[in-house]
């Protein structure tokens, strides 16, 4: 006897929202937006209203309104400045999380990352920076050149003594460790980059994603 085929009186993925029960009355129902919680009746909306879980579904509803509201508004509000400030922390944390990942060391006094460490591991923020080779109030032009961004560890980029290669001043031995690096046809190169950068507000914007973005897949890789 020929088998009729077995057909399901509802396919397995629709188009149409899943129902739910409700808490309060137990009722299966359509809910008509993803967020709706209990069925249609205004009953069953005051007693849920009213309990400890749907005081607390509603605060964090309106925490995470409040939140993104903030966020929003901040956004609107940022000047020129903010978002220069922006990019410019993106792409210096970019920097020096990639120079962490290589292995490098201090590009001014040169000290490996396990001597910063037991040094200045107990500095708020970290031991390490990532330092302009040319200052960012001097040359701002450069304030956003990947180049001109290096590990830095905080003794050093503060400007301080204290751990500069022998015979050095803290700038000097930058440059010396950067020549060591890149050579010194691409340092002096540097040296002479003034070209102005006149990069407009979405210009800065892009970047910040950008940097970001590049920030948090390099970090992705070290964890796995």
């Amino acid at each position: 006897m020929k088998r009729t085929p077995l057909q399901r009186k509802t396919p397995l993925k629709s188009g149409a929202p899943r129902r739910k029960r409700c808490p309060e009355c137990r009722v299966m129902f359509t809910p008509s937006r993803s967020s709706q919680t209990v069925c249609g009746e205004i009953e069953c909306a005051i007693a849920y209203g009213k309990s400890e879980k749907g005081q607390a579904s509603a605060k964090k509803a309106l925490a995470d309104v409040g939140r993104r509201d903030i966020e929003v508004r901040k956004e609107a509000l940022k000047t020129r400045s903010d978002h220069m400030k922006d990019a410019e922390k993106a792409v210096r944390d970019y920097r020096r999380t990639y120079e962490l990942s290589i292995g490098s060391g201090c590009i001014s006094c040169g000290e490996s990352q396990e001597s910063i460490l037991a040094a200045q591991g107990w500095k708020v923020g970290g031991a390490f920076d990532g330092g302009h080779f040319m200052g960012k109030g001097a040359r701002p032009e450069l304030r956003l050149e990947p180049t001109n961004i290096w590990l830095q560890c905080k003794a050093c980029n503060s400007g301080s003594y204290m751990h500069a290669r022998k015979g050095y001043t803290v700038s000097q031995g930058f440059r010396t460790g950067l020549i060591a690096r890149i050579g010194l046809e691409a340092v002096e190169a540097l040296e002479a980059d003034h070209a102005p950068r006149k990069e407009t507000v979405e210009q800065l914007k892009a970047i910040t994603a950008e940097y970001r973005a590049k920030t948090r897949e390099l970090k992705r890789g070290q964890v796995a």
